[in-house]
C-alpha cells in the first residue's frame, strides 16, 4: 500500500553531536536537536492503513515555560548498564531540528509515565539529559513527549501517550513509556520538544537502532537515535541527551 508521508520535510545535514556530561554522574548520549518549528493537531487518529484527516493550519506551541518544584518521575525499574559516550566537548553545535509532525497536542498534562496510559506495548525506559553547545547542564528545562502506541495510532482528541516534564537540579529526565508502532511512511520514533526556562523550543524525533525502515525514512537521522539495551525482562532501557543552542 502506497501512502503520502504527512511528516515529510526537507532537512539540512549538520553535524553529529555525541557527548557525555560529568555533572552528577549522569550518561549523556549522542544528540539531535533544533528550533522550533509549529503545526496543528489534527483531530483524527493516524495509523498504518487506517482512515485519517490532517490540517494544514499552524499553531504556536504553548507548552509551560516554568518548572513546578517535582523534579522527575523516577518510578521505574534500575536501567540495565549502557556503553558510556565520551566527555561533552565544548563547542560542540546544536543540530537542525526535525519536522514536528501533524499530530502535536499543545499543553499536555505534567507526566512522566506514559505508560500507564495504556495496558499493551513493550516498555520503554528512558533517561538522559538536557545541556548547552558548552556542557552546561539545563536544569528546569521542559521535555514534551508525544508518540503513536504499540499499533501506530495517535491519541489525537486526548493525552494518551503524551506528556511533559521538567528536568531536576541535575538535568536529568526520566521517561517511563511503550515502544511506538510503525505506520505508513515513518519507521519507529518519538517526538520531543525541549525548552530551556524562557528559551527557543528545540523539536526533534527520537529513532530506534536497527529498524529496517530507518534506511526508507527521509526524515530520519542517525545522530537522533537512542542508545538502547534490552533489560531481563524483555523491556528496553534507553539513554539520550539533548543539547540546546
Amino acid at each position: 500500500m502506497t501512502s503520502t508521508n504527512p511528516e515529510a520535510s526537507p532537512l539540512s545535514r549538520r553535524v553529529v553531536l555525541r557527548g557525555g556530561l560529568g555533572a552528577a554522574g549522569a550518561l549523556l548520549l549522542a544528540a539531535c536537536t533544533g528550533r522550533s518549528g509549529s503545526a496543528a493537531a489534527p483531530s483524527s487518529t493516524a495509523a498504518d492503513g487506517a482512515t485519517s484527516t490532517t490540517g494544514d493550519a499552524t499553531s504556536a506551541t504553548t507548552a509551560p515555560t516554568a518548572p513546578p518544584a517535582a523534579a522527575a518521575s523516577t518510578t521505574a525499574a534500575a536501567p540495565t548498564a549502557l556503553v558510556p559516550t565520551p566527555t561533552c566537548d565544548d563547542g560542540d553545535e546544536a543540530t537542525p531540528e526535525q519536522t514536528e509532525g501533524p499530530y502535536f497536542t499543545p499543553d499536555s498534562p505534567l507526566k512522566a509515565n506514559l505508560a500507564a496510559d495504556v495496558s499493551t506495548g513493550t516498555p520503554l525506559h528512558l533517561t538522559g539529559n538536557v545541556v548547552r553547545t558548552d556542557c552546561t547542564p539545563v536544569a528546569g528545562a521542559l521535555v514534551d513527549f508525544w508518540h503513536a502506541d504499540d499499533a501506530g495510532e495517535y491519541d489525537n482528541r486526548g493525552y494518551r501517550l503524551r506528556g511533559h516534564q521538567f528536568t531536576n537540579d541535575a538535568a536529568t529526565y526520566v521517561l517511563d513509556t511503550v515502544v511506538p508502532g510503525i505506520y505508513t511512511g515513518r519507521t519507529r520514533h518519538i517526538h520531543v520538544k525541549v525548552q530551556a526556562s524562557g528559551g527557543e523550543v528545540l523539536t526533534t524525533q527520537l529513532y530506534f537502532p536497527g529498524e529496517p525502515g530507518n534506511a526508507s525514512d527521509g526524515i530520519y537521522r542517525e545522530e537522533c537515535e537512542m542508545t538502547l539495551a534490552t533489560a531481563a525482562d524483555g523491556s528496553q532501557v534507553g539513554t539520550f541527551t539533548f543539547v540546546l543552542a
